[in-house]
């Protein structure tokens, strides 16, 4: 009996099955939602919960979780890494509780310099700004030299008139006054504490009870993946406390202290001299690109193996393309959250150690 007829049959009749099948199996794949993520930082540094009252850690946490909401909510709804990156960043620029917009430190001169930056990974693009002394939030001035201008940095009056070109919100440079911040700049001089700030016109915030001449790095920064699987970082701060003659740390410097390429986003902070040198933030994403690190790896090796040995002190946010991610410091703490691909919501201060939060830095 030839039973090559019924072979072909059985095999026309699986060719038209799968055929059928494929409709039903795009479908499938097209309503399942694409990856997100979102990281931020607050800063790291000496950050220990004896030194923090239950009252103030809950201030920090409150801010971190609503800069984290407002990333998520643009991701969510489709929006791309870059909107959810402003979002979140916007949130920490008009909290006095971080150095950054707001809460920016004072300069030797008892004024304030401030610098931002943000980069998209899917094409390269990145705009930066330092020592702006007139922009309400830094982060949108660096955006808009990243999209309204054929540059990637511009520095001091420059980029306030650049900002103003753009119809960004100008500010009187008294705006970022606090007493905390002012109080740090009096107790890094050695100078009475009751000395008051001149000329602010701010209503200020208490300063905080715990100690504020610690080593500390205020700086906000964000990275997110969003559903077409672009990343984006950004990063913005006031810069070092008691700074002269228009210092600009790593946060600006595309590179050190931001930057995003297709396979990985990263924001720093830390003191920005070494993480220059290093060229923290490329560096960890070439280990990821060539080396096949995980972000956790790459951020492991960068902060512990290289800028620990130089007594560089900080920590980077690291987001991957397929939504892995690192909160790495070799500080005693940093602020720091994130909402990973699941959906799972998580805020830390502390060191993993003394820290209720089990948000450890390693990758999920």
């Amino acid at each position: 009996m030839n039973r090559l007829p019924i072979l072909h049959q059985n095999l026309a009749g699986l060719a038209l099955l799968a055929l059928l099948s494929l409709p039903a199996l795009a479908a499938t794949q097209e309503s399942r939602p694409a990856p997100i993520a979102l990281a931020i930082h607050g800063g790291a540094g000496t950050l220990l919960r004896a030194e923090m009252s239950a009252e103030q850690e809950q201030q920090y946490r409150a801010v971190l979780g609503q800069a984290l909401d407002a990333g998520y909510a643009v991701l969510k709804s489709g929006g791309a890494s870059l909107d959810a990156v402003q979002a979140t960043i916007l949130v920490m620029e008009d909290s006095p509780l971080f150095n950054a917009g707001k809460g920016a430190v004072f300069t030797s001169d008892g004024k304030h310099e401030l610098d931002a930056a943000v980069m998209t990974g899917h094409d390269l693009r990145a705009g930066s700004v330092a020592g702006i002394t007139q922009v309400k939030n830094p982060i949108l001035a660096a955006r808009a030299v990243m999209e309204q201008s054929e540059h990637v940095m511009l520095t001091g009056p420059g980029a306030d008139t650049f900002a103003r070109t753009q119809g960004l919100a100008m500010v009187d440079n008294h705006y970022f006054d606090t007493e905390f911040r002012w109080q740090q700049l009096l107790k890094l001089r050695g100078e009475p504490l009751d000395t008051p700030m001149p000329g602010s016109k701010s209503a200020n915030a208490a300063a905080p009870a715990w100690r504020a001449e610690g080593r500390k790095f205020g700086t906000v920064g964000a990275v997110a993946l969003d559903q077409a699987g672009h990343l984006a970082a950004g990063t913005s701060t006031g810069g070092m406390t008691n700074k002269r003659w228009g210092r600009v740390g790593d946060a600006p410097v595309i590179g050190a202290g931001t930057y995003a390429n297709a396979e990985c986003a990263v924001s720093a902070t830390g003191h920005g001299e070494f993480f220059i040198r290093v060229g923290v933030a490329h560096e960890i994403c070439a280990r990821i690109r060539f080396k096949g690190e995980s972000p956790a790896a790459a951020a492991r090796y960068v902060v512990q193996d290289t800028l620990k040995p130089m007594q560089a002190e900080g920590g980077v946010i690291v987001l991957g393309r397929d939504g892995r991610f690192a909160l790495e410091f070799n500080s005693p703490g940093m602020y720091r959250g994130v909402i990973d691909v699941h959906g799972k919501r998580e805020i830390a201060i502390f060191g993993t150690d003394d820290d209720a939060t089990p948000l450890t830095g390693a990758s999920h």
